[in-house]
């Protein structure tokens, strides 16, 4: 007496962690807001059915996104994976519609192709980037043809299976054909599948005598090819307990409008309903804080920015000379940009007034040195961060020396530094303590970046690049002026020494020296870019002037002056190659500075200009009469 035939389900889903990070950054990096079919690779693990399970694992790792997994040992199962971009529209999706639509595509599958591609899965997914929060649904989809039935008339054990070992060890398919004349198992196209019967399957379910739901597949498929035959014989290897089907199958060949499917997968407790998969709690902090900053960046490049270079921003090493309030928000912004690589530069020690002005420095902090201070605070704000302090003085024009070996050896630290770095972001109180960073920049051929405060104005500017000719290069932060910098800082009153602004100064000069050094990196020539052109960001200006009563910012330009005394060639020349013996006559005296420039033969000229302008008064009152 013939029975009805009862399905196991096929598979059970593992998903690993490794395949929400591969993924996490494909959709950053690649997909971004595409939300097209992707195909998936998997690996059925047929070995667990003897350790004790029921059902097969179909496993989702690191490699399921690339194809050459399908050439691994093993069981390989072609699936899709669908992304969505947003939770609601992952919800809003008909599910049944989508799965019915999913089932289609096996069945025409299976009928123009082979047989064994008549089972394959799918994972819809809504992937929750900044809390690290994947909602996902496993789904394999499992023919429900209304006019088919199938009917038990026999069932016996298969003990002797060694006959299927090459089938079973060679092939990497679910199911076969039997061909009946020589016991081999070959793949089945419609050509055999009309000629032989006998269907050879590696069932996943280990559940004495009810084979899993694809069997139904590759019975649907054998009818559609043979409308005419009823009887159809299953052989179904297990790890243990394989055994035989012959079935009678009856009604009408199926048309593609009849085909109904079930296969969404069960959670724990049984429901259907999509899972969760929460990465952020078993994520290293760190590797967590690390994909958060770069989430924010990368999706600059999905549609505002889609040609930004973050890598070149990343990879850019900076070096802060000043760990003081323009220091602080300078770092801070680079950090938020990406950078890793920061070093700062500081002779100071954290006073009981900057904590309030400087967002590196707390109340503790108080009489420690700033350079070092500021580089712990980074690793606190990011751990990945590479910040290092460097608490040295860096010598100044105009300023008697007091400790000729030691400055030196701050000298020779400061231009290793220098050479070792990309950008050099000048932020220090004075003018004489810009100089001589400013030669060595040009000396190294580096990005210079300069910001200047007053009471409620601002500078930022770019060097020039010491490389182009020096008629069409940019000027320095001395370009403007006809004498060398010299001692500003002896017999100054308190208000005159202290750096007196208006708080928020610093904040907007910080962002925009940090802005205008992006902005140039992602200029396709850098440094030399005009100051009229544009990188993907926006203009690469030679200087913003700001001015807070006004509330105005201007552009400017200052070619480089033949004459000045950090940018002109005699001076980047005398130190290029008497080093620390030029350095260490103009740190004393100025004067040899304008001397060697050509500041002070402009200074007399310009004296004796003015003395043959000079009238008297009483030949104004000649003139007048």
């Amino acid at each position: 007496m013939s029975q009805s035939l009862k399905f196991a389900p096929p598979f059970q889903s593992f998903v690993d962690a490794s395949f929400f990070q591969v993924f996490s950054r494909l959709k950053l990096d690649v997909l971004r807001l595409d939300s097209h079919e992707l195909p998936l690779h998997a690996k059925v693990d047929l070995a667990g059915l003897a350790r004790g399970s029921s059902i097969s694992h179909v496993f989702l790792d690191s490699q399921s996104f690339d194809e050459a997994t399908a050439s691994l040992p093993g069981i390989s199962l072609r699936g899709s994976f669908f992304n969505f971009n947003t939770l609601e529209e992952f919800k809003r999706l008909d599910k049944g519609r989508f799965l019915s639509e999913q089932a289609q595509l096996l069945w025409e599958a299976g009928v123009n192709g082979y047989l064994d591609e008549a089972a394959g899965f799918f994972v819809i997914c809504f992937a929750d980037l900044k809390k690290y929060r994947f909602y996902y649904w496993f789904a394999t989809p499992c023919f429900q043809p209304e006019t088919l039935e199938l009917k038990v008339v026999k069932r016996e054990a298969l003990t002797e299976i060694d006959k299927f070992s090459n089938f079973i060890e060679q092939n990497k398919i679910l199911c076969g054909v039997l061909n009946e004349e020589t016991g081999e198992v070959i793949r089945a196209s419609r050509h055999e599948l009309e000629r032989y019967s006998t269907l050879v399957v590696r069932d996943t379910s280990n559940i004495e005598h009810c084979p899993t739901s694809l069997v139904k597949n590759f019975v649907a498929v054998w009818r559609h090819h043979n409308p005419n035959r009823s009887e159809c014989r299953v052989l179904l290897l297990r790890e243990t307990c394989s055994f035989s089907l012959e079935l009678s199958v009856t009604g009408d060949a199926m048309s593609t409008s009849q085909l109904k499917a079930s296969g969404w997968e069960r959670n724990v407790r049984g429901l259907l309903t999509p899972k969760i998969s929460e990465l952020g709690a078993i994520i290293d902090p760190t590797k967590l804080a690390e994909q958060s900053i770069d989430l924010n960046l990368k999706l600059m490049k999905w549609r505002l920015v889609p040609d930004i270079n973050l890598d070149i921003v990343k990879n850019c090493k900076v070096l802060l000379l000043g760990a003081g309030t323009l220091g602080c928000y300078v770092a801070r912004s680079l950090l938020a940009w990406g950078v890793r690589k920061i070093t700062f530069v500081d002779n100071g020690s954290v006073s009981y007034s900057n904590p309030v002005r400087q967002p590196l420095f707390n109340f503790t902090d108080c009489g420690q040195p700033k350079a070092t201070s500021a580089a712990a605070a980074m690793k606190a704000i990011f751990p990945l961060v590479d910040a290092t302090g460097f608490q040295l003085e860096v010598p100044m024009i105009g300023h008697p020396l007091t400790d000729e070996a030691r400055q030196k050896k701050d000298y020779e630290e400061l231009r290793q530094l220098i050479r070792d770095h990309d950008i050099v972001f000048l932020l220090m109180d004075s003018r004489e303590t810009r100089w001589l960073p400013t030669i060595l920049g040009n000396l190294e051929s580096k990005l210079v970046i300069n910001a200047a405060l007053g009471f409620d104005s601002y500078l930022v500017m770019r060097h020039g690049n010491y490389e182009q000719p020096e008629s069409s290069r940019l000027g320095c932060y001395f370009c403007h002026d006809v004498v060398a910098p010299s001692d500003s800082l002896t017999d100054r009153t308190l208000d005159e020494m202290c750096t007196v602004t208006r708080p928020g100064v610093a904040l907007i000069a910080a962002a925009y020296a940090t802005e205008l050094a992006v902005s140039v990196l992602q200029h396709p020539q850098g440094n030399n870019a005009p100051e009229t052109s544009e990188s993907v960001l926006g203009s690469v200006p030679h200087q913003l002037r700001g001015f807070l009563p006004q509330l105005s910012t201007v552009k400017l330009r200052t070619p480089a002056y033949k004459h000045c005394s950090a940018c002109s060639s005699v001076i980047v020349d005398a130190v290029r190659e008497n080093g620390w013996e030029f350095l260490r006559e103009a740190l004393v005296d100025h004067r040899i500075v304008e001397r060697l420039s050509g500041l002070a033969q402009v200074q007399q000229e310009t004296e004796t200009f003015l003395a043959t302008m000079e009238i008297s008064d009483d030949d104004c009152f000649d003139e007048i009469s």
